[in-house]
């Protein structure tokens, strides 16, 4: 699908962030992954701001203001999905606007 993927057992943001950086054939470029999610946002998106996650074989999206949620996804990935937002949504929306503006995104650290 075009994306930027890292091994599994990634937890370097510095190799995250150098992957993120060097997304240009990217269509849908990941910008965070832990605990087996990978979290990725598409250059050429629709409003609301939001983001993808997925998780094996489930996929969701997440808009980053209100938490709201669509598609399927196991609970308790679902729920460290949503931590993880609250967490970082100043640096999501960052991310979205630098999306809209076809730059390159920056890597958020994973949950710990």
């Amino acid at each position: 699908m075009g994306r930027t993927t890292l091994p599994e057992t990634q937890s370097n943001v510095g190799e995250l962030e150098s992957a993120v950086m060097n997304q240009g054939k990217a269509r849908m470029p990941e910008i965070s992954r832990f605990l087996g999610i990978s979290i990725f946002m598409y250059y050429r998106e629709h409003e609301p701001p939001h983001f993808h996650a997925e998780y094996g074989e489930f996929e969701i999206i997440v808009e980053i203001e209100k938490g709201v949620v669509s598609g399927r996804f196991p609970r308790c990935a679902l729920s460290l999905v949503l931590e993880w937002c609250l967490l970082h949504k100043a640096e999501l929306f960052t991310d979205w606007e630098l999306a809209t503006s076809k730059l390159p995104l920056t890597a958020i650290r994973p949950l710990e």
